[in-house]
């Protein structure tokens, strides 16, 4: 349980380097460990896939994880995409405004929010992301990872974490690693 009078922060975990949901899921132990609900919802990752975060979250007390989003944007159709996002965005919105938990955790909003290979505003309108941050109960802490955060999230922040790669196995042909990416 989160201190109620304690006034909860907005964080961005922005960049080009990797580590910015692995951040949040670390913020989002200590939160448990100190009683917190917590909320982790994600907007790109698929329910239809299997992520080692979602099976051992979902066994801690007080936290939730949820993947809401339809896979990589190049998989399905926009039309599929901007229909998960629109969903994706009412869950998350009810879950900040409900302020039933402490921490709510929107994983890769702001790739979400950053699409530009088809359009995302009527469904994930940045104003109403901006005014449900601003207009959330005092006592929860919002965390949004993602690469490239809008400058106008980035300004009413509390935190703006940017995470850069200096060297990634990427670029030497590696795949995607078991218990390291997914």
């Amino acid at each position: 349980m989160a201190i109620k009078n304690e006034k909860g922060r907005v964080l961005v975990y922005t960049g080009n380097g990797k580590g910015k949901t692995t951040a949040a899921i670390g913020l989002a132990v200590r939160a448990a460990g100190r009683q917190m609900n917590v909320s982790i919802l994600q907007f790109i990752k698929s329910p239809e896939r299997t992520y080692g975060e979602r099976t051992i979250l979902n066994a801690l007390p007080g936290v939730s994880i949820q993947q809401l989003g339809a896979g990589f944007t190049w998989t399905k159709t926009p039309e599929i995409h901007r229909e998960a996002l629109k969903l994706a965005w009412i869950k998350a919105k009810e879950s900040i405004l409900s302020g039933d938990s402490d921490v709510v955790i929107l994983d890769e909003i702001n790739n979400a929010l950053a699409i530009q290979t088809f359009p995302v505003d009527d469904v994930l309108p940045l104003e109403d992301v901006i005014w449900t941050i601003q207009n959330r109960p005092p006592h929860v802490h919002l965390v949004l990872t993602g690469r490239n955060a809008k400058k106008e999230i980035r300004e009413i922040a509390d935190l703006v974490s940017v995470i850069d790669v200096e060297k990634h196995y990427y670029d030497e042909g590696v795949d995607a690693i078991y218990g390291i990416e997914y």
